[in-house]
């Protein structure tokens, strides 16, 4: 059984989909207090051999005893509590975007609510198994999440359960503000300076070959390949379940392009889900 729990606003109604599409038993907002029939009676269920479940501030003051039902849970059915949160920013836009008041109700502002809500949640947080930021998703990007993490029911230890963006950008226009690790590749020669090169970008086949061309520009994708294969364990041991990283050149045209479309076909090829974006690139390759 899968506990689904956090903030109003993290995810939790389009998380409970997925895994009601997975083929999870699920419900909403079941009573604290009945938790523990309905896990004897999804034990002793032949029908049933995935049940979700979500629990969240809506069960008030009772949240306290969440901490010791999960304890007498756990004695009769495998549960594992699933904590999706994201940064205040975000939940506040989302209830902006759909104008929907927030579960403490419409005394206070959306921020102090925010605030209220995640201290009332902290006996659940602190004894949840997996933390999910959710700051950094779409909707199709967190669904795609939980069923890649639970769609054979247990996969939990999963050592790919991140969701990698790589992103070319071109420093003249700024450093892109979510990015997790930047990389300046600016050190690599140029294409713009090559005629036949300015008005292609990164993913055309001959400025492509062009790039790869150097001897620095294989020893650095072997290098950043070897950092970043190294690294992304143990961010996801930390919980982190969204990774960007931008690769910077002067223009976000040429050589940032390349190397992000290269980066992305070698952690993919080692079980990450990764998607490339290019910031700076309106020009056709």
């Amino acid at each position: 059984m899968v506990i689904l729990t956090g903030m109003s606003g993290s995810g939790k109604a389009s998380a409970l989909k997925a895994f009601e599409d997975l083929g999870y038993y699920s419900v909403d907002n079941l009573p604290l207090e009945l938790i523990p029939r309905f896990a004897e009676l999804v034990a002793k269920s032949a029908d049933i051999t995935h049940a979700a479940l979500v629990v969240d501030v809506r069960e008030g003051a009772k949240l306290d005893r969440f901490p010791a039902i999960l304890k007498q849970v756990r004695k009769v059915l495998q549960t594992r509590v699933l904590f999706l949160e994201a940064s205040e920013e975000a939940i506040v836009r989302r209830f902006s975007e759909t104008r929907r008041p927030h579960p403490l109700g419409r005394g206070e502002t959306v921020l102090s609510q925010i605030r209220a809500e995640r201290k009332r949640l902290d006996p659940i947080r602190n004894v949840a198994d997996i933390l999910l930021d959710t700051t950094k998703f779409n909707v199709h990007e967190l669904r795609a999440h939980i069923n890649a993490q639970f769609e054979n029911g247990d996969k939990s230890e999963s050592d790919r359960n991140l969701t990698i963006s790589v992103m070319s950008f071109g420093f003249k226009n700024g450093v892109p503000s979510d990015a997790d690790l930047v990389f300046d590749v600016r050190f690599l020669p140029n294409p713009h300076f090559v005629p036949e090169f300015r008005k292609l970008t990164g993913k055309h086949p001959k400025v492509a070959k062009y790039v790869r061309s150097f001897p620095q520009t294989q020893e650095f994708l072997d290098k950043a390949t070897d950092m970043l294969t190294f690294l992304l364990p143990h961010y996801i041991k930390e919980g982190k379940s969204y990774l960007t990283i931008g690769i910077g050149c002067t223009g976000g045209q040429h050589r940032s392009v390349m190397i992000t479309e290269e980066l992305k076909k070698r952690l993919s090829a080692v079980g990450y889900r990764v998607k490339a974006s290019h910031r700076d690139m309106p020009r056709k390759s």
